[in-house]
């Protein structure tokens, strides 16, 4: 058995041309453009790299971008004034605030300040909150695991009763791509660095969500033949032979996993071009939630 390639840059290029094509209507017709102001606090190299391809990503479609930095010894209530700025600011629909934030600040008070409306990161609390609760609904899905859930339905994933593996209990993957499961009637399992016997729990897999953060740590034999595995992971090793002396891999051993799984999604190329993908529609989502609103 040799998988399907689940191609998340093929899958990302067609939602953001369809964002694209409901931006052009709304020029078209006179309607106010959807704006994403993103919150870069310090110099993380990583973060600053990430915002300028969101911002890209903005212009491709035509959605405004508004970039903020502020100095990473930026206080608590600085960080605060500037997400309640943006949030009384009716050309501004989606606030974006850069995580990891650095160590001083308290991130859930950060997020909390953002206006519900406008939260397209679908980080606030009561976003979260909703999502774990059956009979509720979040304003916005949180951009990575909303692009997982997208290509399993594209890979042709059968969720209803299957046995879900989730490796990783981040609050920005792990934990809510477990309550997209369940919502999706999946039987989901949690692992985490306690859990025993971690090969043989994956080895029930159906589906395997690895996002764990560890290079190749799921080998081709603790995969169940047949399993839907998609790799959240994106890891840098050492490589002489590559150009830059170093390739990016994911948190599954690829070439192990592609003769047993059925379908899985490369590294690069899989799940990451869904995030940016996810946020813009998203930012969509918000401007036509602004219009209801003001209608």
């Amino acid at each position: 058995m040799t998988a399907h390639l689940i191609d998340g840059k093929q899958i990302a290029a067609e939602i953001r041309w369809e964002v694209k094509q409901k931006v052009d209507e709304r020029l078209s017709r006179g309607l106010p453009i959807p704006g994403l102001a993103t919150v870069l606090v310090g110099d993380n190299p990583a973060s600053q790299v990430y915002v300028r391809n969101k911002q890209k990503a903005c212009a491709e479609v035509g959605i405004r971008s508004f970039g903020h930095a502020l100095p990473a010894d930026a206080s608590q209530e600085e960080v605060e004034a500037l997400v309640r700025q943006l949030n009384a600011d009716s050309e501004v629909n989606g606030i974006l605030v850069q995580l990891p934030l650095p160590a001083h600040l308290n991130e859930e008070r950060v997020l909390s300040a953002i206006d519900l409306a406008k939260d397209v990161d679908g980080f606030h609390p009561l976003n979260i909150g909703r999502l774990a609760q059956k009979g509720r609904e979040p304003l916005f899905i949180p951009c990575t695991p909303a692009g997982v859930m997208v290509l399993l339905e594209k890979a042709g994933a059968q969720l209803a009763g299957a046995n879900a593996v989730v490796l990783g209990r981040s609050n920005i993957v792990g934990m809510p791509v477990a309550l997209l499961l369940l919502r999706a009637d999946a039987t989901v399992t949690i692992c985490h660095s306690k859990t025993r016997d971690l090969p043989a729990v994956v080895r029930q897999a159906d589906v395997l969500i690895a996002a764990i953060g560890k290079p190749e740590m799921v080998r081709g034999d603790w995969l169940k033949p047949g399993a839907v595995v998609i790799d959240v992971g994106i890891n840098r090793v050492g490589d002489a032979s590559a150009p830059k002396g170093s390739r990016l891999v994911g948190d599954v051993a690829f070439e192990e996993a592609l003769e047993v799984a059925s379908a899985i999604t490369p590294v690069p190329g899989g799940v990451g071009p869904m995030t940016i993908a996810m946020l813009l529609q998203n930012t969509l989502r918000a401007r036509e939630l602004a219009d209801v609103a003001s209608a």
